[in-house]
């Protein structure tokens, strides 16, 4: 991992390019001899490096990104938070609430996350404030906005969450001044719980999500890629009639259309959890490709003619610019 941060108790124009290293790593069986975060503080206006430390952990540290002015780290399943220490990196919190490995992590103001984490800076603790319902194996996530997070887990599912409504920072306290709110689970995880917006199985184990717009001017999209080479994009829909269309467009060629091999195409797009508010639009672009027969009886059923249709998918692609 590595992350270039700005450290509150330095010089502003400092900036110092932190590197975390894993010690005798062994995937499988999984074994290693702890890691380190090695300093670098860059000089010469970005040109050179200069090795200032390195400091021991645990660990392997997987993930790693800027906090207000301090470093955040992932140890293994801790999360930590470190300043910058004339020898070495100076420990200033630590979370033990995350139950296995935390692989990625990001940042938005005061809040972080890496399955959902809140860092308190006035009371110097990390608070476990919301989680998902869903165990995932998650290979990737990317932000959306303050509130909602995309990830990607290695069985081919895309899926985004929000968090409830009312979880800002200063919000939820507990009015007897205890924090008792914080610690009170539900579900055998945190007090809240955050929605799932949608959810669909791509079918190919993701590496990154990134949102992303296509064209200028255009809406952003959220953009995905596979490990077996495939490039795919979830755009969002400006208008209920566009919804509307391509949901029935959808149905029908779930009907017309069946996989070559005989399988459900609604089965297969809930392999492990059911598909939510996505539309397949690889599905949708085989219309062109049925028989004429087909095309009509469908465009005839949404009180369409099928150039209207093929000029509607045309539409979509060449709007988002595919």
């Amino acid at each position: 991992s590595v992350a270039l941060v700005k450290f509150s108790n330095q010089p502003a124009a400092d900036s110092f390019l932190i590197v975390g290293v894993a010690n005798e790593y062994q995937l499988n069986p999984r074994q290693v001899n702890g890691g380190f975060l090695y300093a670098f503080k860059v000089t010469n206006k970005g040109t050179d490096l200069v090795l200032l430390h390195k400091t021991p952990v645990e660990e392997v540290p997987g993930a790693m990104a800027p906090l207000q002015g301090k470093l955040l780290v992932s140890v293994g399943r801790l999360l930590r938070v470190y300043e910058m220490g004339k020898k070495k990196m100076l420990r200033k919190c630590e979370s033990k609430s995350i139950p296995n490995y935390i692989t990625s992590i990001q940042t938005m103001g005061s809040r972080v996350f890496a399955t959902d984490i809140q860092f308190r800076p006035l009371q110097n603790q990390l608070v476990l404030f919301a989680d998902d319902t869903i165990p995932r194996w998650v290979t990737c996530s990317t932000l959306l906005d303050f509130d909602t997070v995309a990830l990607a887990d290695k069985f081919g599912n895309v899926a985004v969450i929000r968090l409830p409504t009312g979880t800002n920072d200063d919000t939820e306290e507990d009015p007897t001044g205890n924090k008792a709110l914080w610690d009170r689970g539900y579900l055998n995880g945190a007090s809240q719980k955050a929605e799932q917006v949608f959810c669909f199985h791509v079918g190919e184990t993701v590496l990154s999500l990134q949102k992303a717009t296509l064209i200028p001017g255009g809406n952003e999209s959220l953009v995905y890629t596979t490990l077996s080479g495939t490039i795919g994009v979830f755009v969002p829909f400006t208008s209920r009639d566009d919804f509307d269309f391509f949901q029935h467009l959808e149905m029908h060629m779930r009907n017309e259309h069946p996989p070559i091999c005989g399988r459900d195409h609604l089965s297969f797009r809930s392999y492990y959890f059911p598909v939510k508010n996505v539309i397949d639009g690889d599905l949708c672009e085989q219309f062109n490709s049925l028989d004429l027969s087909k095309q009509k009886s469908i465009a005839e059923d949404m009180d369409k003619a099928p150039n209207e249709v093929s000029k509607k998918l045309e539409d979509v692609r060449t709007r988002y610019a595919f």
